[in-house]
């Protein structure tokens, strides 16, 4: 397992200057969790947005993903997952960093012993249908934060920032 040098709150206390924004986690009541093996990661964004449509998070996540993370606005759907253990596999194997869905994961015991850093919102059972629906590299807002691909995200068990550069190597 990669071993990631940084902590959230040192990076904001460390980067004063910077105009680092943090995903408030309960504005809406929701709030992320950590469900991979690696607690710690980072990379450069990449941004997509679907609803209810995993079709092009699986896509994505079948590129190459060196030093970058996913970031997934599923609208905060609890109705189904945008991501299970088999989608999981594939970053792992593309080499992606993390991935962190605004919605729903599944297969948790499965994804939780793989190399990659997940926060999502909430796990369920029920697989999205896949219609090939969702853009990629647009602004997200969620969490009191605006994202976009090529910006930096940073997570830990202490929460998410994000950067408009680069503030350590993940």
């Amino acid at each position: 397992m990669t071993t990631i040098p940084f902590v959230t709150c040192d990076l904001l206390d460390d980067n004063p200057e910077k105009d680092l924004q943090v995903v408030i986690p309960s504005l809406d009541g929701k709030f992320f969790k950590s469900y991979g093996a690696r607690k710690t990661f980072g990379g450069q964004v990449v941004t997509v947005k679907c609803f209810e449509d995993n079709s092009r998070v699986k896509e994505l996540l079948a590129t190459d993903g060196t030093g970058k993370v996913l970031v997934v606005d599923g609208g905060a759907s609890m109705r189904c997952a945008l991501m299970g253990d088999l989608i999981a596999e594939s970053a792992v194997k593309h080499h992606w960093n993390g991935v962190v869905i605004y919605g729903c994961v599944r297969d948790v015991d499965a994804i939780a012993e793989l190399d990659l850093g997940v926060h999502a919102l909430a796990a369920i059972p029920q697989k999205s249908n896949r219609k090939g629906i969702g853009e990629v590299d647009i602004t997200l807002y969620f969490g009191s934060v605006t994202i976009n691909s090529g910006d930096y995200l940073y997570a830990d068990n202490n929460g998410i920032v994000i950067a408009k550069e680069k503030l350590v190597d993940c």
